[in-house]
């Protein structure tokens, strides 16, 4: 069947490696039929001062220059002009509008900060040893629902249970937790995706958990799949895999963004 990744990063911030152009010419080599690339979008230098995690905004016409071009250059494979967008909630301190997305295909929803603080990051991590990991995960789902319940201009909730990256899970039963997402996603309208990267940290899990994924499948939410390859290499890792965690889950299609905003499905085989 169809390989597709709507999760992709680039060399347009200091974390990723591949420009643009090596990263769709890996995409076609491995089969792949359609890929988003969603560099992160700019964060102010409040949060983001080497644009480390983030793209410099003043790049982003030379990115979305970089993704016609592949587009034009690599017709065998369709490729979506995307960006990761961070929730900051009340911390928000960038000027947004709805003409700063246009220009996008896709726009993934993501939380990596909870009230100002970067708890994914493993320079962060001794944190979670003060605060504990149980108010961690429930602030976590907290802000994750206020993000898919808010006006951002999601089309796809990515990596929905992050807080388990580092594999420190909380002493109580989730389920609770898993159940309102779905609940909030299911009412938002958005998209949630298996992001198979969670295989290659601490937690050896894709994200989202198969509980989580049940819970939202039970309540309607169309599911894709990213990679979240932040290098080439690894634009197609795990693809094949994660349809398989979508059929156990109860899945029978995937569904893909198009370029032109719409949505189709994939038959899962």
């Amino acid at each position: 069947m169809e390989l597709v990744t709507t999760h992709t990063h680039t060399c347009f911030t200091n974390h990723g490696e591949g420009t643009v152009e090596e990263l769709v010419s890996a995409a076609c080599a491995a089969g792949v039929s359609t890929i988003a690339v969603t560099e992160h979008y700019p964060l102010s230098e409040a949060f983001d001062p080497t644009h480390y995690v983030s793209m410099d905004a003043g790049r982003v016409d030379e990115y979305l220059a970089a993704i016609e071009a592949a587009r034009k250059t690599h017709p065998e494979i369709e490729v979506i002009a995307g960006c990761e967008l961070d929730w900051l909630g009340g911390d928000e301190d960038r000027d947004l509008s709805p003409e700063d997305f246009a220009p996008f295909g896709v726009v993934l929803g993501s939380v990596h900060f909870v009230d100002r603080w970067p708890f994914d990051d493993p320079a962060q991590r001794g944190r979670w040893d003060e605060v504990g990991a149980d108010a961690i995960w429930r602030r976590y789902f907290e802000v994750w629902c206020e993000a898919v319940l808010s006006d951002a201009p999601f089309t796809v909730m990515a990596h929905p249970d992050l807080a388990k990256k580092f594999g420190i899970l909380p002493s109580f039963d989730p389920q609770p937790l898993y159940e309102q997402a779905a609940e909030a996603c299911a009412a938002a309208g958005r998209m949630v995706e298996v992001n198979t990267s969670g295989l290659h940290y601490a937690c050896k899990e894709m994200f989202p958990a198969p509980a989580l994924l049940a819970a939202f499948r039970r309540a309607g939410v169309p599911c894709t799949v990213g990679t979240d390859a932040h290098k080439p290499a690894h634009v197609a890792r795990g693809i094949e895999q994660a349809y398989r965690l979508m059929a156990q889950a109860g899945y029978r299609t995937v569904t893909v963004p198009t370029a032109d905003g719409d949505r189709r499905e994939v038959t899962i085989e």
